[in-house]
């Protein structure tokens, strides 16, 4: 007995040998601390080309129909007065569905940079709005309007940008190209088009960068410097429609189960059986970034995942939230038609759930699991839309190292990390060309300004708005 516990006393004190010797080797990596060129350019004139973008009002919709054509040609018809320079030095190809791509040449033809934005946005209900918002009002140091943060700023930062260092001389080392589409918020073929292009030229992309994470605080545990978070993959999207059919008849004599509430079982099923945790590439390398800047506890979890990885999981799905999301597919529920009066069984009933698909699991493989888990054949499970997840980009070469480093010069004392995009983008469609894409907004955000992207009083302040048209500059003079 006595060895048995000397033994199990021995196990224990090497277990924790080991978890404390990993965290404390667990510290952050070295940062690059050189000095970088003080930015100067027209602030006023980026201030105002950005104010003109936001008037148009280029709200795209599901239909063509209901969308207004004018307000989107008046935008183009807009961009030679608001950026001259760019004008006069780049090539302008248009594409169909709204696809914008021009061509910066360089001085050899190289492998180019590609700077993506889309310059359609969603709906609003003004009504619900504090100020217009298509007027772009600027009080106390921030304009106010639709697509002053998603992403009519990053298409001002890039023109911006080129137009000051065009009007500087400046001709980067080799070709670059700003692709625009004006139907991302509609999964439009605009981006799709250009990627096209690109594959019948035999184009070989050094990096792309569109939008995805920004310069955020608070958004790790334990860790209390901002956070410039890069999408280096993105999570797939998969829309599901759930149903039940019944022979209807009058409420007062119901059968056992109605066709509402086998739906609600089949829900309480799902959300009760969550997806498996998958740590992802993405998920590791930001783990392995900001969790040595975290506190003690925290790094000791995330230098030790190997026997932590549990608590993690359990933690992240009862507590649901983002960090749940970067592990796992997740399934929300956002629809259910039942009757149309309250004393009738309907003869159909139906529910939609919106997935989000980790790069470890494909939409052939959820829909598998949902149908399963509700093990139900009354419950019939159809696909309604879907696309898989993206491909995950290198961060181990040129392409990665530059962003980071035009983002650290921007933003001194930022934590640059790799992070899994739970959002869908343009840039999705790249991946079939380049393992080289990259989702950074370049924009440093508060949690009110996050919320106000597709909801109500959308704004952004006017330094905001100007540090990123410095980044562009400084991504570009590295390319």
């Amino acid at each position: 007995m006595l060895y048995f516990v000397i033994i199990l006393s021995a196990l224990i004190l090497a277990f924790l040998a080991v978890v404390l010797i990993r965290t404390a080797l667990f510290v952050p990596k070295k940062q690059d601390e050189s000095e970088c060129e003080e930015i100067n350019f027209d602030k006023d004139a980026a201030i105002s080309a950005l104010a003109s973008l936001v008037k148009c009002k280029t709200v795209s919709r599901y239909s063509r129909d209901d969308e207004d054509d004018a307000e989107f040609e008046k935008l183009i018809n807009l961009l030679p007065t608001l950026y001259p320079n760019v004008f006069a030095t780049c090539e302008l190809k248009t594409l169909d569905d709204r696809g914008l791509l021009f061509r910066w040449p360089g001085k050899t033809v190289g492998e180019p940079l590609v700077l993506m934005a889309h310059y359609d946005v969603v709906p609003v209900v003004e009504e619900k709005w504090s100020k217009p918002p298509f007027e772009a009002i600027i009080e106390d140091g921030v304009m106010w309007g639709r697509g002053t943060l998603d992403t009519k700023v990053t298409v001002n930062g890039i023109l911006s940008a080129s137009n000051h260092l065009i009007a500087e001389g400046f001709v980067p080392e080799n070709d670059i190209y700003f692709a625009f589409s004006g139907g991302e918020e509609v999964n439009g073929l605009g981006a799709c088009h250009i990627v096209d292009y690109f594959e019948k030229q035999g184009i070989v992309l050094r990096a792309v960068v569109d939008e995805g994470g920004a310069v955020v605080e608070n958004v790790f545990p334990g860790v209390k410097a901002p956070c410039a978070m890069v999408g280096i993959a993105e999570k797939g999207l998969l829309d599901l429609k759930y149903e039940v059919q019944s022979n209807g008849g009058h409420a007062s004599a119901p059968k056992a189960h109605t066709p509402v509430g086998e739906l609600s079982a089949a829900c309480c099923k799902v959300e009760a059986n969550p997806f498996k945790c998958h740590i992802t590439e993405p998920v590791r390398q930001m783990f392995d970034t900001l969790g040595r800047h975290s506190t003690f506890v925290y790094r000791m979890i995330f230098a030790n995942l190997w026997c932590f990885r549990p608590v993690l999981d359990m933690i992240a799905k009862k507590s649901g939230g983002e960090m749940n999301a970067l592990m796992r597919t997740t399934v929300a529920f956002t629809q259910m038609k039942g009757s149309d009066a309250s004393n009738v069984i309907p003869p159909t009933a139906t529910m939609v759930s919106n997935i989000r698909l980790n790069p470890a699991d494909s939409i052939d493989g959820a829909v598998e699991y949902i149908r399963k888990t509700i093990d139900n054949d009354r419950v019939s499970v159809t696909k309604i839309h879907g696309n898989e997840p993206s491909r995950i980009s290198r961060t181990d070469c040129e392409g990665y190292e530059r962003v980071a480093k035009a983002i650290a010069d921007t933003w001194k004392g930022t934590i640059v990390s790799p992070y899994l995009m739970v959002q869908c983008s343009d840039s999705r469609h790249y991946g079939k060309i380049s393992d080289k894409v990259y989702r950074f907004s370049a924009m440093d955000l508060t949690s009110e300004e996050r919320a106000s992207i597709h909801g109500n009083n959308e704004k952004i302040r006017l330094e905001t708005l100007c540090r990123a048209v410095e980044f562009y500059i400084r991504l570009i003079k590295q390319f």
